[in-house]
């Protein structure tokens, strides 16, 4: 698996004008190809009239999934230089729509290329970007009387607590990477004074802590 990747932080949209053509570059997260593509949909249904509605989305932390679409534009000049921006700033899970509204001065190749390129990078600038780092799913389980403590001490310390069950005792899900591990291990034996333990499952991605 990726260690990380990057995706989108959030949907919104950028406009640019280039020779007062209109670029709106509307970018979201996707968790999966059918989602980007309801997205691409959704986006060219909000602009019927407009000239173009290219597209690029890369989907999967190791970019297995990757679909661009120029609209009408000529070959190459619109979705590709979309993908490659993507790709470039190590987008992942990510989908983004240009629309061009043609106002009336033709950019030539090299100058779609840029202008298509130029509004998702810039898209990218403004919404911004987090970081997503591959974590080993864990399970700490503790008595009732330290229970209270050591989910303060964890959030405190910034481990994100994803769940806690009460039964006869407390477990708390949490996410460690996997370098963590082991030191992880040492803290909580202190911060237990050996009590707790700690069960080790599989893998996922969450946000750098801090990002």
């Amino acid at each position: 698996m990726q260690e990380q990747y990057r995706t989108v932080a959030r949907a919104g949209v950028h406009e640019t004008e280039v020779g007062r053509s209109r670029f709106l570059c509307a970018l979201a997260p996707a968790a999966t190809e059918h989602e980007a593509q309801e997205f691409v949909a959704r986006i060219r249904k909000e602009h019927p009239t407009a000239n173009h509605n290219c597209f690029a989305y890369v989907i999967g932390a190791e970019a297995a999934v990757q679909k661009a679409s120029d609209d009408g534009e000529p070959g190459g000049t619109a979705g590709v230089p979309m993908l490659q921006m993507l790709m470039r700033r190590e987008v992942r899970y990510s989908v983004a729509v240009v629309t061009r509204y043609f106002g009336g001065v033709k950019l030539g190749a090299g100058g779609l290329i840029r202008a298509y390129g130029g509004a998702v990078g810039e898209a990218l600038d403004v919404l911004g970007t987090v970081t997503r780092r591959r974590f080993r799913l864990a399970t700490v389980t503790v008595d009732h009387h330290r229970a209270g403590k050591l989910e303060n001490d964890l959030r405190t310390s910034g481990h994100a607590v994803h769940d806690v069950t009460y039964a006869e005792a407390v477990t708390f899900g949490i996410g460690l990477p996997d370098a963590e591990v082991d030191e992880f291990r040492g803290w909580l034996a202190d911060a237990t004074a050996g009590s707790a333990t700690l069960e080790l499952g599989g893998e996922a991605y969450g946000d750098v802590r801090g990002g």
